[in-house]
């Protein structure tokens, strides 16, 4: 039942010691999209002192369960049913110190990016932090041609998917009083952002 994702393995080791660097000392992580369980177990494992609680949508749930049962982790729950499509209002948790997302605000519909801002903002902790991964397109700069065709096939597949602009994604965190901290290049013309809840 143990899935594996490519592309978790390729940024696994370049996304943790940015983790280690802004996320909080103690406390509970959600992470919303755990698709395979990977990033799940390897960051639960990389970040013991923190609860990692995966979410994603019950098919998933199978390699999530798979990957934890193989970590052994005591700080890694089993995965609960979060559907960004469907709601703001009724995440699985009432609370968390961090939101971790990533590479899922360009699979998803912007209505679930929308969502996902929503509820971290609910759920987020006063100094807590949002976290997310993935390819972005900046009104400043060309999006890089990597990314372009990564865009392309990505709305092939789904018209609602596709490279978010940093822009808009940022006016979301701002609405719901998650002010930018940082924004940093990672390999392949990914980034790291992460916002600070007020």
């Amino acid at each position: 039942m143990k899935q594996i994702s490519p592309s978790c393995e390729r940024n696994k080791d370049f996304i943790l010691p940015v983790l280690k660097e802004v996320l909080p000392g103690s406390g509970t992580v959600l992470e919303v999209g755990s698709g395979t369980g990977q990033h799940a177990a390897f960051f639960a494992a990389g970040l013991l002192q923190l609860v990692w609680q995966p979410t994603d949508l019950a098919e998933s749930f199978p390699s999530i369960r798979a990957w934890g049962e193989e970590a052994k982790l005591p700080n890694l729950r089993a995965p609960l049913k979060l559907d960004l499509l469907a709601s703001a209002e009724h995440w699985p948790v009432a609370s968390a110190d961090a939101v971790v997302c990533i590479n899922t605000v360009h699979i998803v519909a912007w209505k679930g990016v929308e969502n996902l801002f929503a509820g971290a903002g609910r759920v987020l902790s006063a100094g807590g932090v949002m976290f997310v991964y993935g390819a972005y397109r900046y009104a400043t700069r060309a999006l890089e041609p990597s990314n372009e065709n990564f865009d392309q096939w990505l709305k092939a597949r789904d018209p609602a998917s596709g490279v978010r602009d940093f822009e808009a994604v940022n006016a979301l965190a701002q609405r719901q009083g998650l002010a930018l901290a940082g924004d940093r290049a990672m390999p392949g013309n990914n980034r790291s952002i992460w916002w600070i809840k007020g």
